[in-house]
């Protein structure tokens, strides 16, 4: 607990060096506008240049701005304030060259996470017309022609992370190459894309919870892999609010009509039923979301505020049934009660209890348990939180 609020401390006093000059400008923000637009106007206060979003030094072509700004497009498209569409055009602007070429973006890497902040591209050029934009589509759809795969046929998450497939994958990549395929490509690639979550379906899955795993190394090599399934050992509710949020985004954009989209549906909604049997009390998803509060486990933001919104949006496209419009209001009510704080003198808002980061493998060595999950830096306002908090809001009318 010591190690989460020194390094709480410290992320805090870095977004406080970014943001204080601007906010001393601004008056108070109205603390009577809806969850959605206070959030966006408290990271715009926070960050008065998208690049910074995350406490970033200096601009990156990175997820977490693509996961923050696509929760942006989503309420510019109902307020049409231009603030917002100046603050994400900012961001990739500074990034897109007019050939369509990214700044700071290595295809060689072959990092799923890095297709994911191409979504926004699709929302600029169809709004400004902008011929870079959809160049630079095409420059991260070319990614995934050559990217690594399973033999079966599924991504892997990193070129540096062989033969393996994480929930936080599907949510990088699915989304993307699907409203590629619908806009500019082949229907028949389609296939493709749910082949990637058919994988996860078949592999991934624990029969006691009937929820995924976080991960599955399909070698079996790893030490988090468990030697004859090679699944991690824990599910991260961040991973699978990633999971929720990769399944009711691609049905948003699939057409209805496909003959896989059926399954893939009822897919989301058995996943729902399992994910709201570990929904605490308050609303909120537990960091390790099954094992309630043993030992130190606590109520996390981000995993609590995709899973809010992917039901939020299930309902509101009739993906699921009416009814479970509850979990969504009693997830978003949680937020609000117990992980957002409010400063008096200015009504910026804060996200609590977000966990920074976690994963498996690499240097220093993840190794899934239950014990690392607990130990990884918890801090407020990460983008990975802040993002789906706003989509939540914004699909609840909140």
């Amino acid at each position: 607990m010591l190690k989460h609020l020194l390094s709480a401390a410290a992320l805090l006093a870095s977004s406080l060096t970014l943001s204080v000059g601007y906010a001393e400008s601004l008056p108070s923000l109205d603390n009577t506008k809806p969850w959605s637009i206070r959030m966006i106007e408290s990271e715009m206060t926070r960050f008065p240049e998208a690049w910074q979003i995350d406490w970033d030094e200096k601009p990156q072509w990175d997820y977490v701005h693509g996961l923050n700004l696509l929760a942006i497009t989503e309420v510019y498209k109902k307020t049409k304030n231009p603030d917002y569409l100046r603050y994400v055009e900012g961001y990739y602007d500074m990034l897109v060259n007019e050939g369509g070429s990214i700044k700071t973006y290595v295809k060689e890497k072959y990092n799923i996470d890095m297709v994911n902040p191409g979504r926004v591209l699709f929302f600029l050029y169809e709004t400004t017309g902008n011929v870079k934009y959809k160049k630079a589509a095409d420059t991260l759809r070319a990614q995934l022609d050559t990217h690594p795969r399973r033999a079966q046929g599924g991504f892997w998450h990193k070129k540096r992370y062989p033969h393996q497939m994480w929930l936080d994958g599907l949510y990088m990549g699915a989304p993307f190459y699907a409203e590629y395929i619908v806009k500019y490509g082949d229907m028949s690639e389609l296939d493709d894309v749910f082949l990637q979550f058919e994988l996860i379906e078949e592999n991934l899955y624990d029969e006691d919870t009937g929820l995924p795993r976080h991960g599955w190394d399909a070698s079996k090599q790893q030490k988090w892999a468990d030697s004859e399934t090679g699944l991690s050992d824990n599910h991260w509710s961040r991973a699978l609010g990633w999971y929720a949020m990769a399944l009711v985004d691609v049905l948003a954009i699939v057409p209805t009509d496909h003959p896989k989209t059926p399954w893939l549906n009822a897919r989301f909604q058995s996943f729902i039923d399992a994910a709201v049997k570990y929904q605490d009390v308050s609303g909120n998803w537990y960091q390790v979301t099954d094992k309630g509060d043993l030992n130190g486990n606590y109520l996390e933001a981000s995993g609590t505020a995709m899973i809010t919104y992917a039901i939020a949006k299930g309902v509101e496209l009739k993906f699921l049934p009416a009814k479970y419009k509850k979990y969504a209001q009693k997830g978003f009510s949680g937020l609000v009660d117990q992980m957002i704080s409010v400063k008096p003198d200015s009504n910026v808002i804060t996200l609590e209890n977000v966990c920074r980061v976690a994963g498996l493998g690499g240097s220093p060595y993840r190794d899934g348990s239950f014990e690392y999950y607990l130990s990884e830096p918890i801090r407020p306002n990460d983008a990975k939180g802040v993002g789906p908090f706003i989509m939540a809001a914004h699909f609840l009318d909140q």
